[in-house]
């Protein structure tokens, strides 16, 4: 037994339940924690009810090798190390960690036990999370709709500094669904009223702002070298994700974005060297409708711009995902799979789909 830990503690949120008399439910309620495991004897519940932080390994083996003789510590060391590695423990004994002061870990508390219960690996302290994200820096590309939901979350969610650009200004058909404005905001920069209503949700973290129009990928390239992830929610010019993509991929940092079309809501999330990027998929896309049937465009609709099709839902859970996605990159769990793209359809209440090449394509012009 390795477990590096003085006291172990099931997580309250993956608490066990006996069902019957011959086997333990262990992980929770959760679909994908939780899992049976056969106890015809009942010394694995017997285990179980022991690891409420009290004891240390050793007092615990010798509980359990008391009441069930047949059983040899390296059985009950193999199954708490099993417990630990798949993530159901946690040391009664940690340390508060330093790079936190008590008024943050008070205000993530419930950030903690979401990490808690969504993680699937061993952390020698539970709040090694927040501590990561406290020390990353983030920057949001476009601060309409999707990008306000993205910004407010990483700002909320205690990333250390989140830096917000955008060239527009506030108007009034933008506050159906951008939450960082109100109407005294109509006409002001969105950069200015986002850094200010941002700072006035979380004073720990640091909020920066910049008026740009990113009109390049020299501009991204410039702008994102100073921080670890990248999350664009700007919706042009239409090379403004492959330029993202590029910079990202030769800065080597992670990035998300995230768009809709009326219902259909769009978010990707990508790290570099991990699998196909996003050029990868246009590449693919590109092949795909080139061996499609010719289409014939609605002859009136040629030239116009669709009106813009979104409200508080569609902008909320598009930025929600991208945000989490976000998140996930710089932490860890829950370990999504990355380098995809995933659409979810309101007119299906919210069929998810996942979409993309699983390799890299050989034409992509970017990641070769």
């Amino acid at each position: 037994m390795s477990a590096p830990m003085s006291r172990p503690r099931i997580k309250v949120s993956r608490r066990p339940v006996r069902v019957g008399d011959d086997v333990v439910r262990v992980g929770g309620a959760v679909h994908k924690l939780a899992f049976d495991v056969a106890d015809p004897d009942g010394w694995l519940w017997a285990l179980v009810n022991l690891l409420d932080g009290s004891r240390t390994v050793a007092e615990v083996t010798t509980a359990v090798c008391t009441r069930f003789p047949h059983r040899p510590p390296s059985d009950v060391g193999a199954a708490i190390d099993g417990l630990r590695l798949t993530g159901h423990l946690v040391d009664a004994d940690e340390p508060a960690p330093e790079d936190l002061t008590p008024r943050e870990r008070e205000r993530y508390s419930r950030s903690r036990e979401l990490f808690l219960s969504i993680d699937t690996g061993w952390r020698t302290n539970s709040w090694a999370p927040q501590v990561t994200l406290k020390g990353s820096k983030a920057i949001v590309i476009g601060l309409g709709g999707v990008g306000s939901v993205i910004a407010a979350a990483f700002v909320a969610s205690g990333i250390g500094h989140v830096h917000c650009v955008d060239h527009d200004v506030v108007a009034l058909s933008d506050l159906n669904r951008q939450v960082l404005y109100t109407e005294r905001d109509r006409w002001r920069p969105k950069d200015e009223a986002a850094v200010h209503r941002l700072r006035e949700r979380n004073s720990d973290v640091l909020v920066t702002g910049d008026r740009r129009t990113v009109d390049g990928l020299d501009t991204i390239t410039t702008i994102a070298k100073r921080f670890d992830l990248v999350a664009l929610a700007a919706d042009g010019p239409p090379e403004i994700r492959s330029w993202t993509n590029r910079a990202c991929l030769a800065l080597g940092i992670p990035w998300v974005w995230g768009g809709y079309h009326g219902p259909l809501m769009t978010v990707g999330a990508y790290r570099p060297g991990a699998g196909p990027c996003y050029d990868c998929a246009e590449a693919a896309e590109r092949e795909r409708k080139a061996a499609a049937p010719a289409r014939t465009e609605w002859q009136p609709a040629i030239g116009e711009i669709p009106p813009h099709a979104a409200n508080f839902a569609t902008v909320t859970i598009t930025g929600s995902f991208a945000a989490e996605a976000a998140v996930s990159l710089l932490i860890g769990p829950p370990r999504v799979p990355v380098n995809r793209i995933y659409q979810f359809n309101l007119v299906d209440r919210l069929e998810r789909l996942v979409i993309g090449p699983e390799t890299r394509h050989p034409r992509c012009s970017a990641c070769q």
